[in-house]
């Protein structure tokens, strides 16, 4: 059995820290320390005791040992595996995000990756990650790194911007959820429900903006089944994770018609949910008011719902540390725990991660992160092949978003305002502003957050 120390940053994580841990528990060939550090050390503690409720759960198959630290030093010193996820401000922060904007006519769906919420929240994210990658690269330069925050794209460039030769990864489950459509899709066309692991699909773009080229199910092409449940479904609607219209309650739903309609226009499919895909095109399409949102069977998700949810979160594990309610230990659908084995030499494993270009996506920058699938093997992560078939409309699309996060980046690093104000009016989702309103606009989300940018930048001008 392989022992390791790993250790979490954020590990006061109310979604992550408890699938995580739970995979970790379910594995038989690895087991060691993991050590919880958070800014909120009293989350932190929270999720150390369930740790050890874990332990005791009946299918437990590895108990691992819990250590909680105020000093990130004392978590990172010697650690084989680094996992971070963390929620760079507040909720009041998020706020400003994703609502300000509206005032304009601008709506996001998400608001974490792209479009002007998505800017504020790198400018916040990007220097505590400089931070992270030069805190890496002094107490474990050899750990495997697998970031799970967002904006995730730029949270991986910022490490090997620090650290070249880091060995960081990022993990999102989009692509998942697309094949989990796909398999819904299956079964209403051939009345078999496969795994989406019995998918083999070809990967390729930026995080949340993902399309895949081709998927085949043994030797069905999956694309055309898709074309033959369109002409039948496509009004309706299908959602992966239960019916078409839960969008109506649950803003994190959607109905998958974006994704049918790029499939229609494009040949191949987008593999992000409907919320990612639309803060990436122009707003007229799929944006431009929350009736058009409505029409296209998915919601904007307000930061109020959030808050309702992390409510819901912290009272359910409150309940389960204090004994009130009884944990439930199941595997997940995440990958990160399967891909950390494969580097650590317990069996080989291929999915779709976020890294650098090293020709994966050859129509992209080479200073670009992309998401590919790639192979995991000890010791080593790589691309599995190159894309080349991808249509020129989807390919300026996602190069266009590329080379506006290589920009974005860029700006931060060197904490020039006026390069970030120039990303900020080019995006997409600010295209149709006139440029007084983009001023007012990016200074006044600024002034909302300036409590996490104060740090790093100066705001004076």
């Amino acid at each position: 059995m392989k022992k390791i120390k790993l250790a979490y940053i954020g590990g006061g994580s109310k979604m992550w820290a408890n699938i995580f841990m739970s995979d970790l528990s379910l594995q038989k060939d690895l087991c060691g320390e993991i050590c919880l550090y958070d800014i909120d050390y009293d989350a932190a503690l929270r999720n150390q005791k369930l740790g050890n409720i874990i332990n005791n759960c009946d299918n437990v198959v590895t108990k691992w040992g819990y250590t909680v630290t105020r000093d990130i030093d004392s978590a990172l010193i010697n650690a084989d595996v680094v996992v971070i996820s963390i929620l760079p401000g507040t909720f009041k922060e998020m706020a400003s995000d994703v609502h300000t904007p509206e005032k304009y006519g601008i709506y996001q769906s998400v608001g974490d990756t792209t479009g002007p919420g998505g800017i504020l929240r790198a400018m916040r994210t990007v220097p505590i990650f400089e931070f992270f990658g030069k805190k890496i690269k002094e107490l474990c330069p050899d750990a495997i790194v697998v970031n799970l925050t967002n904006p995730l794209a730029i949270c991986v460039k910022t490490l090997y911007s620090v650290y070249p030769r880091i060995k960081a990864f990022g993990c999102c489950h989009e692509v998942f959820n697309t094949q989990e459509f796909l398999c819904k899709v299956i079964q209403k066309e051939m009345g078999v429900l496969p795994s989406r692991k019995d998918l083999s699909c070809n990967i390729t773009g930026v995080n949340h903006f993902t399309w895949m080229t081709r998927c085949y199910y043994g030797h069905y092409n999956v694309f055309n089944i898709l074309n033959k449940f369109i002409k039948k479904h496509y009004n309706e609607g299908l959602y992966e994770h239960g019916n078409p219209d839960d969008y109506k309650t649950n803003p994190f739903a959607y109905g998958n018609l974006v994704k049918m309609d790029l499939f229609k226009k494009y040949g191949i499919l987008p593999c992000a949910g409907d919320r990612h895909l639309v803060e990436f095109m122009d707003p007229k399409m799929y944006l431009a008011s929350p009736g058009v949102v409505d029409n296209w069977h998915f919601a904007l998700t307000s930061v109020d719902y959030r808050i309702q949810k992390a409510n819901e979160k912290i009272e359910y594990l409150n309940d389960v540390v204090s004994g009130k309610i009884k944990f439930e230990l199941k595997k997940s659908n995440e990958e990160a725990v399967d891909l950390i084995k494969a580097l650590l030499g317990l069996g080989d494993v291929k999915s779709n991660i976020n890294m650098p270009n090293c020709c994966q996506a050859a129509y992209l920058p080479p200073s670009s992160v992309v998401e590919s699938n790639c192979l995991f093997t000890k010791g080593l992560f790589k691309p599995d092949k190159t894309t080349t078939d991808i249509p020129d409309e989807v390919a300026e699309m996602i190069n266009l978003n590329a080379k506006n996060q290589i920009k974005l980046h860029l700006a931060i690093l060197s904490r020039d305002m006026y390069a970030i104000f120039n990303v900020f009016k080019t995006d997409p989702l600010c295209k149709y502003l006139k440029e007084a309103d983009s001023k007012v606009l990016f200074k006044e989300m600024v002034e909302n957050t300036k409590a996490y940018l104060e740090p790093f930048y100066d705001l004076r001008g």
